[in-house]
C-alpha cells in the first residue's frame, strides 16, 4: 500500500512539472524562468542578453525580453525551465 501511495505522489509531481515546463514553453506569461540544477556550463553557454537575477537552492533564475527565450535556455542545456515570478508562485528566497 504505501508503494502505491509512492507511485501515485510520483505521478503526481512529475505530471506537475510537465504541466508547467509546458506552460513556460506555450506561453510567455511569466516574468522569470527558473532552471533547476543548473550547471557551469550551462551559465557559460547563455547568450549574453539574459540575465541571471537569482541563484538558489532550487535552482537559477534568469530573465529576458526576448521572444524566444525559453527555447534558447533549452539551446543552453537546460533540463527543464519552469516559470518564475508569477503572481501566487512562492517566493525563492
Amino acid at each position: 500500500m504505501t508503494i502505491k501511495w509512492l507511485m501515485g505522489l510520483g505521478v503526481l509531481g512529475t505530471g506537475w512539472l510537465t504541466l508547467l515546463a509546458s506552460v513556460m514553453l506555450l506561453s510567455s506569461d511569466a516574468p522569470a524562468a527558473l532552471v533547476p540544477l543548473a550547471t557551469a556550463d550551462f551559465i557559460d553557454a547563455l547568450p549574453d542578453h539574459i540575465s541571471i537575477t537569482d541563484t538558489t537552492a532550487l535552482g537559477t533564475v534568469l530573465v529576458s525580453d526576448d521572444a524566444d527565450f525559453v527555447a534558447q535556455l533549452y539551446r543552453a542545456g537546460a533540463v527543464v525551465v519552469l516559470p518564475a515570478g508569477l503572481m501566487g508562485c512562492a517566493p525563492l528566497t
